[in-house]
C-alpha cells in the first residue's frame, strides 16, 4: 500500500470545499490510468496537485514523461473533473543546503 499521497490544495477552498474533492477524485482517475497502464513510477513522482482557478496545476518530484501529463489532462477533462484542457506541469524546487 502507498501512504505518501500528494498534497491536495484549491484556491478559495475554506469558502468552496468542493473543489478538493474534486481534485481528490482527479487524482484517483489519473493515477487509475497509471494503474491500468502498468505504470508504478507516477504515484512516487507527484509531489502536489492544486486548483488555481480552474486550472489544474501539478507539481512533480522528477520530471513526467508525456503519458503521465496525459492521465492528468484526460482526468481534468472528464466529467469530475473541470471539463477543459486547462492543466499546467510544473517541477518541485529543490532547496539546495
Amino acid at each position: 500500500m502507498y501512504l505518501d499521497h500528494p498534497k491536495i490544495s484549491a484556491t478559495n477552498s475554506e469558502t468552496e470545499p468542493d473543489r478538493i474533492e474534486r481534485l481528490s477524485r482527479v487524482y484517483g482517475y489519473a493515477i487509475g490510468l497509471a494503474d491500468i497502464d502498468g505504470n508504478k513510477d507516477c504515484i512516487t513522482k507527484l509531489a502536489k496537485i492544486h486548483d488555481h482557478k480552474g486550472t489544474l496545476m501539478v507539481i512533480w518530484y522528477v520530471a513526467p514523461t508525456q503519458v503521465e501529463k496525459t492521465y492528468f489532462s484526460r482526468a481534468w477533462n472528464s466529467r469530475i473533473g473541470d471539463e477543459t484542457e486547462l492543466v499546467e506541469h510544473a517541477l518541485m524546487l529543490q532547496e539546495t543546503l
